[in-house]
């Protein structure tokens, strides 16, 4: 045998495909280009297989891909298409004449049954090589099998219907499970449920469908030879894996709904299409004595599950008593009927065939044909051949057939993926609308596509449809390009002033108000569209003087808010002079700039709101921006003018601790100008400090000068530290003010004693006052009587005195007796130096032959070393390594510098002292070697390493260099 199913195209097959007419050049008016670069595949491709069979083929069934065929009586055929080069062949066992009746095979290719006609039935399993007699079922000639797709599984069918040949509905469950040769059998249960009647009696079973509808709602359809049952009924929840006995049970006292038709081929075949495996079917076919009953399933009817029902008659010669269909399959838009001769496929759309495929005499009749709901092959035989329909793309030219019936949604949904196509939809839409006067829908389907914008908008413009042009100009609009500037500005312009246009046409006309509030929230819905906010700021421009040209002030307004362009807004409501509302639009958006542009103008109108605008806001106000508003606004010089002025200017430096000069500068000047009380208050809150003052000290000198405020020019000179202009100053406003002044610079008693006898001086000229002069001798310990006594006059007694001379002369009396103490003092210690130093002369150390280094614990007279008077010794070398960590940088510099010296000058020899002399004693050129040993020892042996300052200084020092921790760390390991 050949290999089994190595395809090839017969070169004797025909292909066909479904001829709608469609053009092979795109529509000049859509902008696309549709021509046809490769050949298009046809709908249905037929192939023939390439198979051979041994034996006349009488039975072949398709499902999940699984093959099974029946070959001549006693011979079966399995063939799984994914391994079609594994064939399995299994032999019936039947001793006598019965023959195949029919074969079925379940939707998941596990459960296969064979009807022979001798009224028994086999049944066998996919993963089983053995036949196995359904006995319960010995007697029956079946004519259809209702699988149960849901509860099925690849090891059980769970319950199913079976149809007979005398009419009868049966529910049986088969198990694939082999127990042996006492095990159970594989039909589990077969009890009868329905008779299915004709008008003449008991009817055979064509054609059984159970399915299950997403609602949960249990379905069964049954077909005669004449007659189409409706079995419907839920199924009480938790109750699926109990059958169908439940549905029938509610048919037993009146007969289900059915469809009946008076012709009769002696049988029928009813065609499911299900999208999905598993899911709900959405069509059906049924092939009957009239022709063929199609349509569409509707699970959620009560009543029934039929809609849409169209019956497809039989041309001449096909039918009853002619050349009757043999079998039919249902696709998605197409049904086909298998004849004796060849294929025919009908459109479910339409109703017109649209494929006539012939079969060569050679092959012999059609026997059958069968639909694998998988994969979506068709499989067509004879008694010698074998067949394979591809079926693709088949809803590619549906949307045309839709097109054509003017069901544009649909034609829609099946060229979304094809832009040319769905323009082409589009436009017929539009055009379909514009003709029944749905002028808006027919805008919408315009503005979806690449039709010549000018032809669209005159078309509505010829017919007076604003409103619709509008809706297609906004709509274009959405789908431009960011690029698309220009296209962006004409469209805006242009839908604003169909919007004033209309809107001005509507006001005033009390028949008309509905429609005018209506379209003035269309125009208001369009000025605020985020999709078209982009481009409506860039037109912004043209669409403000389109608004002030129709006067349109309410959505001048309104525009300018929604672009943010609150500067518009509020000089609109300055220039209507509602100032109050300008300033809420500039409070409420907080924008600096705009306040420092408009407050010159509102604070003429209202001073106090502003003010409380500009505290509101605090720190995100610069202050010195707002100063020229402040002084244009306060140079009327009324009291409210400046006081508001004033009240700002407080807030900032008060509140926001404003440093600005120019800040306190201004104010300064207002409380010259109006407040002499607080500028006193405000020169002292601010301090007696020159650096910390933030006023410029001249300008509020000059300033208090020119207005005559003497306490505050006193009070400047003294933060100048110019204390005998203060002083001077003083006096001619308060003596006790110029008292004050004097005691200020403490550190100066020269210059404190000056500014004393200044007052004491104006106190005996100018008021002749002796008291108040004694007052001012004993208010300053540095002036004497002998300083104030050439201030008074010739003629004053010395009574006046006599106290003050008194105090004087005990004050000297007292002074001398404290010198003579420290005299006394200095000379006792003098001596105690003298006594110290002689004893100090004599004071020496003995080093014993095994005393060692503190540092390094070896003996000490091996090497130069130092002798403390705390005892502790040390070498010269291990001195210097201790004292150097210790020094600051600039000591460790001349130390090193010492050492160079000390290295460079050469050491003394023998004769050397002798030798100078001789040379009558000239002076050496630099340090000599005992200076710079000198200078080396008072850096590092002026005090005990251990027991001087700098042990003590380095208390906080760590015991181990933090550089070395890691290399001494390790050591210790």
């Amino acid at each position: 045998m050949a290999s089994i199913l190595d395809e090839y195209e017969d070169s004797l097959s025909r292909s066909a495909v479904l001829q709608p007419g469609c053009p092979s050049v795109g529509i000049p008016h859509s902008g696309y280009v549709n021509a046809q670069l490769e050949k298009e595949v046809p709908i249905f491709t037929k192939q023939r297989i390439d198979f051979t069979p041994s034996e006349r083929i009488t039975s072949l069934v398709v499902s999940c891909n699984q093959l099974c065929m029946s070959l001549g009586k006693d011979t079966l055929l399995r063939i799984d298409l994914g391994k079609a080069n594994e064939p399995n062949h299994m032999e019936l066992g039947r001793k006598d004449d019965a023959k195949v009746h029919k074969m079925f095979l379940d939707h998941t290719g596990s459960h296969l049954l064979i009807a022979l006609s001798s009224t028994e039935v086999l049944y066998v399993n996919r993963n089983g090589q053995k036949v196995r007699p359904l006995a319960r079922w010995k007697g029956q000639l079946v004519e259809s099998v209702g699988w149960n797709k849901a509860l099925g599984t690849e090891s059980s069918t769970g319950p199913i219907l079976v149809g007979t040949a005398q009419g009868q509905i049966f529910e049986a469950e088969l198990s694939a499970s082999e127990g042996g040769l006492f095990g159970p059998a594989p039909d589990l249960y077969f009890r009868p449920l329905y008779v299915l009647n004709e008008e003449g009696g008991p009817a055979p079973v064509c054609s059984l469908e159970a399915e299950r509808g997403p609602d949960g709602r249990g379905f069964v359809i049954a077909t005669t030879r004449q007659r189409l049952f409706q079995f419907i009924g839920r199924t009480a929840e938790g109750a699926e894996g109990q059958g169908f006995s439940g549905l029938f049970a509610a048919y037993a006292d009146h007969p289900p709904p059915f469809r009946e038709f008076p012709s009769s081929l002696g049988y029928s075949e009813l065609a499911f299409y299900t999208p999905k495996l598993r899911s709900a079917p959405r069509a059906f076919a049924w092939m009957m004595g009239d022709g063929v009953l199609y349509g569409s399933l509707d699970c959620g009817r009560p009543d029934s599950l039929l809609s849409e029902e169209r019956v497809w008659e039989y041309p001449e010669g096909v039918g009853p008593g002619a050349s009757p269909p043999l079998a039919i399959v249902l696709t998605q838009f197409h049904f086909l009927l298998l004849l004796a001769d060849r294929v025919e496929a009908v459109c479910t759309l339409t109703g017109q065939v649209v494929l006539r495929d012939h079969f060569l005499e050679k092959f012999g009749p059609l026997r059958h044909m069968v639909k694998d709901s998988s994969t979506g092959h068709l499989w067509a035989y004879t008694e010698r051949a074998v067949f394979r329909y591809h079926v693709q793309r088949e809803a590619r030219d549906v949307w045309r057939t839709y097109l054509d019936m003017n069901r544009f949604d649909l034609a829609k949904e099946y060229c979304r993926e094809r832009p040319d196509c769905l323009d082409t939809v589009l436009s017929r839409e539009a055009d379909f609308c514009f003709r029944q006067r749905r002028y808006l829908e027919s805008a919408r389907c315009y503005a979806l596509t690449q039709s010549y914008f000018e032809e669209i908008a005159l078309k509505f413009l010829e017919a007076r449809q604003e409103e619709a042009l509008a809706e297609f100009l906004q709509r274009k609009l959405g789908s431009l390009k960011p690029a698309e500037r220009t296209q962006a500005t004409l469209l805006t312009t242009w839908l604003t002033e169909l919007y004033l246009s209309r809107l001005g046409a509507l006001q005033g006309d009390p028949e008309s108000l509905s429609l005018y509030r209506e379209t003035r929230e269309r125009f208001r819905d369009f000025l605020g569209s985020p999709r078209h906010k982009e481009w409506l700021f860039a037109s912004r421009a043209s669409i403000h003087e389109l608004l002030a040209s129709h006067g349109d002030a309410e959505h001048m307004v309104l525009f300018a808010v929604i672009m943010q362009d609150y500067e518009r807004v509020a000089a609109y409501h300055c220039q209507h002079e509602a100032y109050e509302e300008a300033l809420a639009v500039l409070a409420r958006h907080r924008d600096p700039q705009l306040l420092y542009k408009f407050s010159p103008v509102l604070i003429r109108h209202i001073p106090s709101q502003l003010v409380d605008a500009w505290i509101e806001l605090g720190s995100r106000l610069d202050a010195r921006q707002l100063i020229p508003a402040l002084v244009s606004y306060s140079q009327g010089g009324e009291a409210q003018q400046v006081s508001q002025a004033i009240r700002y200017l407080e807030f900032c430096v008060n509140v926001l601790g404003e440093t600005e000069q120019a800040i306190h500068n201004y104010l300064l000047s207002l409380y010259a100008r109006s407040q002499p009380a607080a500028l006193l208050a405000y020169l002292e809150q601010a301090g007696a400090s020159p650096h910390r003052v933030h006023y410029d000290l001249k300008y509020a000198l000059r300033l208090c000068a020119e207005h005559g405020h003497h306490r505050a020019c006193v009070h400047v000179y003294k933060v100048l530290e110019l204390y005998e202009e203060a002083v001077d100053l003083a006096l001619q406003v308060d003596v006790d003010l110029a008292k004050q002044c004097a005691d200020l610079p403490e550190e100066d008693e020269e210059l404190r004693k000056k500014l004393w006898l200044k007052i004491a001086r104006h106190v005996v000229q100018e008021e002749e006052d002796v008291q108040t002069a004694m007052a001012c001798l004993a208010s300053c310990p540095l002036l004497k009587i002998e300083d104030v006594l050439p201030f008074f006059p010739d003629f004053v007694t010395i009574d006046h005195f006599k106290e003050a001379i008194c105090s004087s002369l005990k004050a000297y009396n007292h002074h001398i007796q404290e010198l003579q103490r420290e005299m006394e003092e200095a000379t006792a210690s003098a001596q105690r130096i003298r006594r110290d130093l002689q004893e100090l002369r004599g004071r020496y150390g003995t080093v014993e032959p095994q005393d060692k280094c503190a540092t390094c614990d070896f003996p000490l007279l091996n090497r130069p070393f130092y002798l403390f008077l705390c005892g502790h010794m040390f070498h010269a070398d291990c001195l210097l390594q201790a004292v150097r960590p210790g020094l600051p940088a600039y000591k460790q510099a001349r130390l090193e510098e010492l050492q160079r010296k000390l290295g460079a000058v050469p050491p003394p020899t023998k004769g050397s002292s002798r030798a100078k002399e001789a040379e009558g004693g000239a002076a050496p050129v630099g340090p000599t070697r005992e200076q710079l040993k000198a200078d080396l020892d008072e850096l590092v042996a002026a005090e005990c390493v251990y027991c001087g300052e700098l042990m003590i200084r380095s208390i906080d020092r760590p015991f181990i260099d933090p550089q070395r921790y890691e290399e001494e760390h390790l050591s210790w390991l």
